[in-house]
């Protein structure tokens, strides 16, 4: 074997100083910027509510049974805010890990399989995507996902490429998976699972192994492994809510899936030309140009890496509704193909240019966090939780006054309860997509529960009525249709909401009350 087919040793060692580099680049910007709302402020709220209550297997959102998603990200999210406390790296943890494995998956694969040029350079590549960096530390659950993907991917391709000793990466594949499946739902395996059935229908050669694919992939203990981590959870939840199945899967992924009315519908092309800036500069490689060079990649790993981008495209294409998150699981062949791609851009220079292009792209990196960070500067609840704190009685109910405030708990100091008013009997909170249904949804699996923490307008004016003092979060304009704040100044104020003191017995003497 020639230089340029030189593989580069796999060592837990290596690997332990890749993770611990790639770990600090990631880390770089993470606390730059408050929490994101509503994203990162709905998914850290439910961890930290979890943490609180100290029941980990039923996420709640205020108090009720929240199910739109498996509870991965909130698990590790909780273990994060218990050993670090309310820090920006701990509510970002989880996408931080899964980015994590990501570049290591990447980097490990590369290694066993891949010339020591393109192995040297792809983790790195990787990220330094801007959609990369960004989703590494955006606390939300597709880089988690995509983390769980990507190893899957790597590790059963590593198994079905193995002439020997496959077993243990195939275990590894089902392994992931059902992390991938307690991460973000179904597409945990289904998506792994079509991109390898995808590229072995798309080889030309048959270099892989004496066995039969198919026998290697549905080895039962590997299958048996997935369904002892992936299942339990499921099933108990369900024997808790039997109304549980049908929420999750039909509705949050089936009804999801093939029906509109979603949040950000875009057309079927929306992804391609999202992928192609999102990954800027290395995007550019991967023009079609004649090598200069000899192929730097193994010719039946060029189906696997187009395989799964084709796989990621086509599958989140589909929907009316589309997230740019979503196409995350795309990025890792990406990175490979433009890692593969430099020598022959650039040829005998490669290496040179290679690193400038490197630092262009560390730099738009940092750039992005930095246009980020300014436009969330001022859309938190940091300054309301800290008049909440100083200001309110120990336990003293908040209420938000059509609005969400997801970052508040994670804010305050002391736990509140949380009451949300909106006019909740509105038939048209079922048709939208937004934080009114999916507390209304919530609200199903806790009757009783709803009834006291949804409240609509005329029952939240009666309980400020007959209290001496209630704290109401609501938007600065709000005066304008709900009597109880007209006329009134807030006794702080963000860019968007207002907090409001309110007194029973002056409200009572302005004649709000009835």
């Amino acid at each position: 074997m020639g230089a340029a087919r030189r593989r580069l040793a796999v060592r837990p060692r290596t690997l332990g100083g890749i993770a611990t580099l790639l770990a600090v680049w990631l880390l770089a910007t993470a606390s730059l910027r408050p929490l994101m709302l509503p994203d990162e402020g709905r998914y850290v709220g439910v961890a930290l509510e979890m943490l609180r209550s100290g029941d980990w297997l039923v996420p709640t959102l205020d108090g009720l049974p929240y199910f739109h998603k498996p509870p991965l990200f909130y698990w590790i999210t909780a273990g994060a805010l218990t050993l670090l406390g309310p820090h920006a790296i701990a509510a970002r943890a989880a996408a931080l890990l899964g980015a994590l494995a990501m570049a290591v998956g990447t980097a490990w694969f590369a290694r066993r399989w891949l010339p020591s040029t393109v192995a040297a350079r792809a983790p790195w590549v990787l990220v330094t995507m801007p959609l990369a960096y960004l989703g590494a530390q955006y606390a939300n659950l597709d880089m988690l996902v995509a983390g769980c993907i990507a190893v899957a991917v790597f590790a059963l391709a590593d198994g079905l490429l193995r002439s020997e000793a496959w077993r243990r990466s195939v275990a590894a594949g089902w392994a992931a998976m059902a992390l991938g499946v307690l991460a973000k739902g179904l597409i945990g395996v289904v998506l792994p699972l079509a991109i390898i059935v995808l590229w072995l229908s798309l080889r030309t050669d048959r270099a892989v192994a004496a066995d039969p694919a198919a026998r290697r992939l549905l080895q039962w203990p590997s299958i048996a492994l997935f369904a002892a981590l992936a299942l339990p959870w499921f099933v108990a939840v369900q024997w808790r809510y039997p109304s549980f199945f049908d929420y999750f899967i039909v509705q949050q992924h089936l009804q999801r899936f093939a029906a509109g009315g979603f949040n950000n519908e875009q057309p079927f092309w929306f992804y391609p030309p999202v992928l192609a800036v999102a990954t800027l500069p290395w995007s550019l490689l991967l023009w079609p140009r004649r090598d200069r060079t000899a192929d730097t990649a193994q010719p039946s790993l060029r189906p696997l890496w187009w395989a799964w981008i084709a796989v990621v495209l086509v599958f989140f294409s589909l929907p009316n509704s589309k997230l740019v998150g979503y196409i995350v699981p795309a990025l890792p062949p990406l990175a490979l193909l433009a890692a593969g791609a430099v020598d022959a851009w650039f040829g005998t220079a490669s290496a040179t240019v290679g690193r400038w292009v490197a630092v262009s792209a560390a730099v738009l990196c940092v750039a992005a966090v930095v246009v980020v960070a300014r436009y969330d500067a001022h859309r938190g609840n940091a300054a309301l939780a800290a008049t909440l704190d100083a200001q309110a009685g120990t336990g003293a109910a908040v209420y938000a006054y059509d609005t969400q405030p997801y970052d508040l708990a994670y804010h305050l100091r002391s736990p509140r309860p949380l009451k949300i008013v909106a006019a909740w009997s509105d038939p048209a909170i079922a048709m939208r997509d937004d934080w009114r249904r999916e507390l209304a949804d919530a609200g199903r699996f806790a009757p009783p529960l709803a009834a006291d923490m949804l409240l609509t307008p005329p029952r939240a004016r009666d309980q400020w009525c007959g209290q001496a003092v209630s704290w109401v979060i609501a938007a600065l304009d709000a005066g304008e249709h709900e009597p109880a704040l007209r006329g009134r100044v807030p006794v702080n104020s963000t860019a968007r909401l207002g907090l409001w003191r309110l007194e029973g017995a002056a409200l009572e003497r302005d004649g709000v009350c009835h």
